[in-house]
């Protein structure tokens, strides 16, 4: 808990033991922790160096007060992680003048091997300070789906993030699933018919390209600096965005299997909004049954008594009346 401090679990576990008492000697505290006596003396060395405990006349030792201690180590780090955040940016424009000079071949790297093409997958999103956007499309070769724990840490720190998806890969196993973990945390979703490429842009400084995946082969990927190429990728992205169709969490959430057999409602309950959300992004009557757990029978029979909730005749006709009345 107390690793970011400087901290190892030996001086946290010392320190915490301190605190809940007034004081205790050395060989109280390693009896207690059931550590060697050599720890708990290297322990409380760099308790003591550190100011957050404080030895009494009699040998014993007694923690300072952890909102003055702990308080006065988290506003060094604070400091510290301020000064390194200007180094970066320093260090950034310094790379962006030096980058302009450069040749081609220092413009795009060439990453090889699904371990180097994670490793690069999390460090561009890493480098974005305000946005990453990102095509997802099947198959999912070197990152699959709920192994990308950056997204989450980054749209806490603030960072925008907008995500467009191919419906083949929406219909992939626990990819509904997953888009609806981003949509909760914020990631703004959308969704089109097909993406001709993966892609992901951190600001508009670096774009990571897949490359298509050959049998028997490594799988590789392009990193793109500063250059006409990623701007085009930038350009292309924007572009798709504008024509995808939104998700989000009140058509896709809430929903639960149960509610399959409740076919006498005279309103679209929660399971039957989730399928017209699915649906209505694309994916076949097969795909939406499989993600929502149905049998394609108790599918096609909700989509029935929706049509006769409607008075249409077709799904085409469903589906504009849907829109027009909030069914999804």
């Amino acid at each position: 808990m107390l690793g970011a401090l400087g901290l190892n679990p030996e001086h946290e576990a010392v320190y915490s033991a301190l605190a809940a008492r007034a004081q205790a000697g050395p060989a109280e505290l390693a009896g207690a922790l059931h550590l060697s006596p050599a720890e708990v003396a290297a322990a409380l060395a760099h308790l003591t160096a550190y100011g957050l405990v404080k030895s009494t006349p009699d040998g014993a030792y007694a923690a300072a007060p952890p909102a003055v201690a702990l308080g006065a180590l988290i506003s060094e780090r604070r400091a510290e992680l301020r000064s390194a955040e200007l180094a970066l940016i320093t260090l950034a424009e310094e790379h962006r003048k030096a980058m302009a000079g450069r040749t081609i071949s220092e413009l795009i790297e060439v990453v090889t091997g699904v371990e180097a093409i994670r490793h690069r997958f999390a460090q561009v999103q890493h480098a974005a300070r305000h946005e990453v956007r990102s095509f997802v499309t099947s198959p999912f070769v070197a990152v699959p789906p709920g192994a990308n724990p950056v997204e989450s840490q980054q749209v806490a720190q603030g960072v925008r993030y907008r995500v467009v998806i191919d419906r083949p890969a929406l219909a992939e196993p626990g990819v509904v699933a997953e888009t609806l973990d981003s949509l909760r945390q914020g990631v703004e979703v959308r969704v089109v018919e097909s993406l001709p490429i993966k892609l992901m842009l951190a600001d508009a400084e670096l774009a990571l390209v897949p490359l298509t995946a050959v049998p028997g082969e490594e799988p590789g990927a392009v990193l793109l600096h500063r250059a006409g190429l990623l701007t085009a990728m930038d350009a292309l992205f924007e572009i798709v965005w504008r024509h995808a169709h939104p998700l989000d969490v009140a058509t896709l959430d809430g929903a639960t299997a149960e509610e399959s057999q409740d076919t006498e409602a005279d309103t679209p309950t929660a399971l039957d909004r989730k399928i017209l959300a699915l649906l209505l992004a694309g994916l076949t009557d097969q795909a939406v049954a499989t993600q929502l757990d149905l049998s394609l029978r108790t599918l096609q029979r909700r989509l029935r008594h929706l049509m006769d909730l409607a008075g249409v005749q077709s799904r085409m006709q469903l589906g504009w009346y849907a829109g027009r009345n909030n069914w999804a």
